[in-house]
C-alpha cells in the first residue's frame, strides 16, 4: 500500500459517481514541467504505474505560446491526461511582473486545458494554498471560497477558473510548500535543503513563526495524483498537501531535530513590507474528497523524516 493510502474510507456522498480503476492501460500522461520538483515525481509515479508518459520540459512546451502548446500536445487522444506543472511562483516577483504571472499561471493554464479538450483529453492543473486569504484559522477544504491576497494567488485562482471553463475533464490540485529530491528550477533549493545546509554549517537561522502552512512532500503528492487518475476519480478540486500544519519556524526546527543537528531556529514575526507580496497568515489545507475514495495523505512529519533519511543516507 502506498504511504499516503488509507485502507478504508467513508462512503461516497449521495449522488457522487463512484470512482473505478481505469482499465484504459494505453492512457498517455503528458507532463508539462517534467524535470521540475513536482513534475519529475509525477513522471516517476506514472512510470511505476506502467502508464505511457510523455515528458515535456520547458524547451518542448512553452505555455505562453499557442504554437508551442499545440505542437507539444499533438499526440494526445481521447482519454489521455495532461498534467500542467508550469508556474511563475516567485511570489514577490509576481508583484512587479504581474503580466508574466498572468501569462503563465492563468492564460497559459487556459491554453493547455483548451488544447487538451480539443483532443478529448483531461487536464490536471497544479494550484496553491495562496488562493486563500488566511483569515479562516482552520484548515481550508476544497469547498472553501478562494480570496487571494497577492498577485501570485490571484493569477493561480484565475488559472483554476479558466481551466474549469476550458475543459470539463479537469482536476485542480492544490499543494503548498513543496520539498523533494529535485531542486525547484526557479528557486534553486527547497526550504528543507536550505535548513540542512544551515545545520551542516552550525548556523542558527531566523525563521518566521506567524505564517502557518501544510508542507507537501513531492513524491507523496505525485503518487496520490497518479492514483486518482488511474481510479478515474471524479473531476474537481483536490487538496494533496501532507496532513497537518505548522509554522515555518516549527518546520525548520523539525528539520534540525530529525537530522540530528543541535542547531535551532530563532523565531521572528513576519510583517508585510511595501513591494513585497502579502501572505496568508494561516494557509493550512486539508481534504474532504480523499476520504470517500479510501485515501488520505500521511502526516508531514512522517514524510519529512523519510526525506531527511534519504538525504543523510
Amino acid at each position: 500500500m502506498p504511504p499516503y493510502a488509507h485502507s478504508k474510507g467513508r462512503p461516497l456522498p449521495k449522488g457522487t459517481l463512484r470512482p473505478k480503476v481505469n482499465a484504459q492501460v494505453s492512457m498517455q500522461l503528458a507532463v508539462i514541467g517534467a524535470n521540475g520538483q513536482l513534475g519529475s515525481e509525477v513522471v516517476r509515479a506514472a512510470k511505476d504505474a506502467d502508464l505511457n508518459v510523455l515528458c515535456l520540459e520547458h524547451a518542448q512546451c512553452e505555455v505562453t505560446s499557442d504554437a508551442s502548446v499545440t505542437a507539444a500536445l499533438e499526440t494526445l487522444k481521447d482519454g489521455d491526461i495532461v498534467v500542467n506543472t508550469a508556474a511563475f511562483h516567485r511570489t514577490d516577483e509576481c508583484e512587479v511582473a504581474p503580466h508574466r504571472a498572468l501569462a503563465v499561471n492563468a492564460l497559459g493554464a487556459y491554453r493547455v486545458a483548451r488544447v487538451a479538450a480539443q483532443r478529448g483529453a483531461g487536464v490536471v492543473y497544479i494550484s496553491t494554498d495562496f488562493v486563500f486569504d488566511g483569515e479562516k484559522q482552520t484548515p481550508y477544504t476544497e469547498d472553501d471560497t478562494p480570496r487571494a491576497l497577492n498577485t501570485y494567488g490571484i493569477t493561480k485562482h484565475a488559472g483554476e477558473l479558466l481551466v474549469q471553463a476550458a475543459n470539463p475533464r479537469h482536476y485542480i490540485v492544490r499543494i503548498a510548500s513543496v520539498f523533494g529530491a529535485t531542486a525547484p528550477r526557479a528557486k534553486g533549493r527547497n526550504f528543507v535543503d536550505t535548513m540542512l545546509t544551515k545545520a551542516r554549517a552550525r548556523e542558527s537561522p531566523t525563521v518566521v513563526n506567524n505564517l502557518v502552512m501544510s508542507p507537501t512532500y513531492a513524491p507523496d503528492a505525485a503518487a496520490l495524483m497518479v492514483d486518482l487518475l488511474r481510479r478515474a476519480a471524479p473531476f474537481g478540486i483536490y487538496h494533496l498537501t501532507n496532513a497537518g500544519a505548522c509554522s515555518w519556524y516549527d518546520f525548520a526546527n523539525a528539520i534540525f531535530r530529525l537530522s540530528g543537528s543541535p542547531v535551532r531556529a530563532q523565531p521572528a514575526t513576519w510583517h508585510h513590507e511595501d513591494g513585497k507580496a502579502r501572505r496568508p497568515r494561516y494557509a493550512a489545507l486539508t481534504s474532504l474528497r480523499l476520504g470517500p475514495l479510501g485515501l488520505a495523505t500521511r502526516p508531514w512529519e512522517e514524510a519529512l523524516a523519510e526525506y531527511i533519511a534519504s538525504k543523510l543516507a
